[in-house]
């Protein structure tokens, strides 16, 4: 009984009797993953939109919600603060950040729905998990240039 539990002891690093050279297996070599190293990684789209809609809905609730309050406080408070409102609309800063707001806003709504359709078990699998992801960058993408033309009066 002591040598059944000494030799499961033995071989517990993944090393059999046979076939080795009598020492340990090589064990796969594991490394910390840095900030820096992300980068180099190639991620699949599934994840991309997933990282993407957590930035979203950061973006949204700590930008999104004060700087919309502010503009709508702006607009209703008085005929001067509405004239205020307008030039700060009008700033080119202030469109691009309403800009960002705007695909942030579209993004994590498509994708919001992408997440609902994935919790209850639609599309799943890994095509259609890829193919959905592409389906959200397809359309939101396309939505916001098409809001970023109006916003900057092009039509």
């Amino acid at each position: 009984m002591a040598e059944a539990v000494e030799n499961s002891t033995n071989n517990a690093g993944g090393a059999s009797g046979a076939g080795s050279s009598g020492g340990r297996a090589a064990r796969p070599e594991f490394r910390n993953i840095n900030v820096g190293d992300i980068l180099s990684y190639r991620m699949p789209s599934p994840a991309i939109v997933s990282i993407l809609h957590r930035i979203s809905g950061v973006l949204l609730f700590l930008v999104g919600l004060p700087f919309i309050l502010y503009l709508f406080q702006q607009s209703l408070l008085s005929e001067i603060s509405y004239e205020n409102y307008r030039a700060i609309v009008s700033h080119w800063f202030a469109k691009l950040v309403l800009l960002a707001l705007i695909w942030a806003y579209l993004h994590h709504l498509i994708a919001g729905l992408r997440f609902l359709f994935l919790d209850v078990h639609v599309g799943v699998d890994k095509p259609s998990a890829r193919k959905s992801a592409a389906a959200v960058l397809i359309i939101s993408l396309p939505l916001t240039l098409i809001i970023a033309l109006k916003l900057f009066g092009v039509f």
